[in-house]
């Protein structure tokens, strides 16, 4: 396996010449078009992807070691297919709408300002996870585990606590219909 280190990838358009198979640490990757791309089998170790769009890309054993994502356009990814072993990422400014976290043990994971619509987090690890100010209209939690996870400034969820582990997870006031929307309850400031 090729071994590529501390390279920047300036507007790399990776549908005509595919990124080579192969360990990449320390690496930036600036607004390059990966969509669509077979990632399959690549590390990533210590990278920044920067205004990327990397919709729809095979991630079939793929390996994400303290990767960041600023600004990227990430549709329909298959998080769930990524080697587990020291998976750890961060996203900022993100669209993830669409993709599969099934299954992923995520622990501490950063989500900023970050579009999570429709995506599937279902026996999902998001323990001590922080999701801020992240929209997850639509998403899927199911079995998760988010214990000591913070949502606090996150909207449009609907997480119920029965079906999910949300032990010493922290919530705003104003998440509160997200949790208790199944009950079909009026809440109401004072009265």
């Amino acid at each position: 396996m090729k071994y590529i280190t501390d390279i920047t990838f300036d507007k790399n358009d990776f549908t005509q010449v595919p990124l080579e198979k192969g360990e990449y640490e320390n690496c930036v990757f600036e607004q390059c078009n990966l969509s669509n791309s077979d990632l399959s089998e690549v590390r990533f170790i210590d990278c920044e992807f920067r205004q990327c769009d990397i919709s729809l890309a095979k991630l079939n054993k793929t390996s994400f070691r303290d990767v960041k994502f600023r600004g990227c356009k990430m549709l329909g990814l298959r998080f769930d297919t990524c080697h587990d072993f020291g998976l750890a990422f961060s996203f900022d400014g993100c669209v993830l709408n669409h993709s599969s976290f099934y299954g992923a043990k995520v622990k501490k994971a950063m989500f900023k300002e970050t579009k999570l619509q429709e995506v599937d987090f279902t026996a999902c690890d998001l323990s001590s996870a922080v999701l801020d100010r992240c929209d997850l209209d639509r998403a899927i939690f199911e079995n998760t585990l988010l214990e000591k996870a913070d949502l606090r400034t996150s909207f449009n969820y609907s997480i119920d606590p029965e079906l999910n582990k949300i032990r010493k997870a922290k919530f705003s006031r104003d998440g509160i219909p997200g949790l208790l929307g199944k009950y079909d309850i009026e809440i109401a400031d004072g009265i």
